[in-house]
């Protein structure tokens, strides 16, 4: 009888888990409409910056239906004041929601994973000067300083050959996001390699004469798969908050584009006249978090053996 490998065991198990697999549905669904959507929006007439006046009173640009103006033609309703159509902004908001959070949780895990297997492997003053070194940048706080520097990092960026507006704010935010979130990861990674360095394959790859690199990433890295899936999983929604959180005190994309921060903070303003403008990009945004919060349970719990069955 053939035996399973590891992948196949936790898909398994995955595959029986059906709040796990009810979750993969849905965040396969986000990432297509993200994806997608803005190709094939234009084709059914979704434009995320056409005005509609004829959606929104004279006086005080309010949604002349109830509801927000949710109509045939505009499902989820028209935003305050300039009569643009939700479910357009929804569907290009959404894109650039996932870009922010997606690239800046691969770079926060690409950076985390490299150094804290360095600093757990090498020990000695290496580890202590990358272990101050990840204290340092947790001790910065975080929130004050990228609302303190986006104009100036954006700028910077912007004289490097970025291009300026939205593209220099949307790599800043992903730049800054992933710079401040690889330390967790790094010193997961390295309780694991601290472990894993005295076990028997690791003395047996250095007494065969085996390189550092060829140690650290052929024989230790394939041993921490389950943390860093575990870990980047759960990095995903967090910076899919942080990124509407950050676009809701004004640091994101700047209008006509928008992101679900955005459109939150724009709601606020409103809320007590049309609050569906509030909930319906509330909501989406919390099933997204959700799902993924709860498959990154899932995912861990698939890799743990220890948990009962």
């Amino acid at each position: 009888m053939v035996g399973r490998s590891l992948r196949q065991i936790v898909w398994a198990r995955l595959r029986r888990d059906k709040v796990a697999m009810t979750c993969l549905v849905v965040l396969i669904v986000y990432y297509m409409i993200g994806i997608l959507g803005p190709m094939v929006g234009p084709s059914f007439g979704l434009d995320p910056y056409a005005y509609d006046r004829a959606a929104i009173s004279n006086r005080g640009g309010a949604p002349v239906l109830d509801f927000g103006g949710i109509s045939a033609a505009h499902p989820l309703g028209v935003e305050w004041g300039t009569g643009r159509d939700i479910l357009s902004q929804l569907l290009w908001g959404l894109r650039i929601s996932l870009v922010v959070a997606t690239t800046a949780a691969f770079l926060s895990t690409a950076i985390g994973v490299i150094v804290g297997i360095i600093a757990g492997y090498a020990g000695g003053w290496t580890d202590m000067v990358i272990g101050r070194l990840m204290d340092l940048v947790l001790a910065f706080p975080f929130l004050l300083i990228i609302l303190a520097l986006s104009n100036v990092l954006t700028d910077r960026i912007t004289d490097l050959g970025v291009p300026s507006g939205n593209p220099s704010r949307i790599l800043y935010l992903i730049l800054v996001i992933s710079s401040f979130g690889w330390p967790y990861l790094a010193r997961i990674v390295r309780g694991q390699v601290i472990s894993l360095r005295e076990r028997e394959f690791v003395e047996a790859a250095v007494a065969m004469g085996s390189g550092r690199r060829r140690i650290l990433f052929t024989e230790i890295l394939p041993n921490l798969w389950a943390p860093i899936l575990v870990y980047a999983t759960l990095l995903l929604p967090a910076y899919i908050g942080t990124e509407a959180a950050l676009s809701f005190l004004g640091v994101g994309v700047i209008p006509p584009d928008t992101t679900f921060g955005a459109m939150l903070a724009n709601s606020v303003n409103y809320f007590h006249a049309v609050p569906t403008y509030l909930f319906i990009p509330g909501t989406i945004l919390a099933v997204l978090v959700v799902s993924f919060n709860l498959l990154g349970d899932a995912l861990r719990d698939a890799l743990d053996p220890r948990v009962t069955r």
